[in-house]
C-alpha cells in the first residue's frame, strides 16, 4: 500500500522556508510509529530539512540533480521510479514536500493527515482532498494542551 502522510493546517499549509510552522510532539510520535520500518518517499528539499537520516526507515529521494547521492539513501528521478523501488515494502509512505504530495494524489491508496486547527502563512501546501475520490474512514481529535499550541485531528482517508 502507498500512503501519503502529512500534517497540514486548515488552509492546507504545510510549511515555510523548508520547515514546519508548528510543533506537535504527539504528531511526531505518530509519524515515527507509522513510518518506522518502511520506505519513505520524499523530495530532495524535504530530505535536506532533516538534521540526519530518520532511524529505521529506507529513504527514497526524488530529485532532478544527476550527481545527488547521500549515503544510505536511494536516489531516483521520478515519483514513478520511487514507487517501483519501494515495492519491496508492503506499506511505503510519501512524506513530502508539496510537489511530491500533488503527484502522489494519483498514486496513493491512503492518506494519513494530521489536520492542524488554525491557518498559517506558508510557502508549501498540501493538495485539496477530493471527497469524490477519498472516503474519511477514521477521525481522532486532540485538544491543545501544555505540549501542543494547537488542537489537531488525525484523519485517515482511503481511496474510494
Amino acid at each position: 500500500m502507498l500512503t501519503m502522510i502529512a500534517a497540514a493546517a486548515e488552509n492546507n499549509a504545510l510549511g515555510k522556508d523548508n520547515d514546519l510552522v508548528w510543533h506537535l510532539p504527539d504528531d511526531f510520535k505518530r509519524f515515527k510509529l507509522l513510518t518506522s520500518g518502511h520506505y519513505i518517499i520524499m523530495g530532495r528539499k524535504t530530505f535536506e530539512s532533516f538534521p540526519k537520516l530518520l532511524p529505521n526507515r529506507t529513504h527514497v529521494i526524488i530529485t532532478r540533480q544527476k550527481d545527488y547521492n547521500p549515503d544510505n539513501t536511494i536516489v531516483v528521478g521520478s515519483l514513478e521510479e520511487a514507487i517501483r523501488v519501494s515495492k519491496l515494502d508492503d506499506q511505503a509512505f510519501i512524506i513530502g514536500g508539496g510537489e511530491i504530495y500533488k503527484m502522489g494524489m494519483d498514486h496513493a491508496e491512503r492518506i494519513e493527515l494530521t489536520r492542524v486547527h488554525g491557518e498559517f502563512e506558508a510557502d508549501t501546501h498540501f493538495p485539496e482532498i477530493d471527497e469524490r475520490k477519498w472516503k474519511l474512514v477514521k477521525e481522532e481529535f486532540h485538544e491543545k494542551d501544555e505540549k501542543h499550541d494547537y488542537s489537531f485531528t488525525y484523519l485517515t482517508y482511503d481511496r474510494k
